[in-house]
């Protein structure tokens, strides 16, 4: 029997934050992928230190990796420290990584990262986005409504 699961990914400590993503893109659907690391990269991700901003994920061979997330070398590593830009392999099930390789072939989504965490077990993650592109008058009308709720919370909280 297969386990449900959860609508919400169980997250402890965020690492890095994309949070330009949701402005630059419609997020259709999110998906959780473990990563494949090193032991120093490990230790650099713990210390804090990551950036997602200009990174993106592709599938190749059947495999789904994560391009150009920068997680800067260890501090206290030594000859064996990792490169800071080398892709990293996504960890997913079989199904999914279908579903995603229909969705980039055929409707022209991209993946992209929303953000790197460590779930309740101690393992890193990354919350993985498929999402599509928004043109120019889409962003100006998400600044409007981001606008028009900040207002109307500001008229709310006002009044009563």
């Amino acid at each position: 029997m297969v386990r449900p699961k959860p609508a919400t990914f169980d997250k402890q400590k965020t690492v890095a934050d994309n949070r330009r993503v949701r402005y630059d893109y419609h997020v259709e659907e999110t998906f959780e992928a473990g990563l494949a690391l090193q032991g120093t990269e490990v230790k650099a991700l713990r210390a804090g230190e990551a950036s997602i901003k200009e990174s993106y994920a592709e599938i190749r061979d059947g495999q789904v990796w994560l391009v150009n997330a920068n997680i800067p070398e260890y501090s206290h590593g030594n000859r064996l420290n990792h490169e800071p830009r080398r892709p990293r392999k996504l960890l997913l099930n079989s199904r999914e990584i279908e579903k995603l390789f229909g969705a980039v072939e055929r409707k022209g989504m991209t993946l992209v990262p929303l953000s790197i965490y460590f779930n309740s077990t101690g393992r890193a993650k990354v919350e993985l986005a498929l999402a599509k592109g928004k043109q120019a008058h889409d962003k100006r009308q998400t600044i409007k409504d981001r606008d028009w709720k900040r207002d109307k919370a500001r008229l709310l909280r006002d009044r009563g």
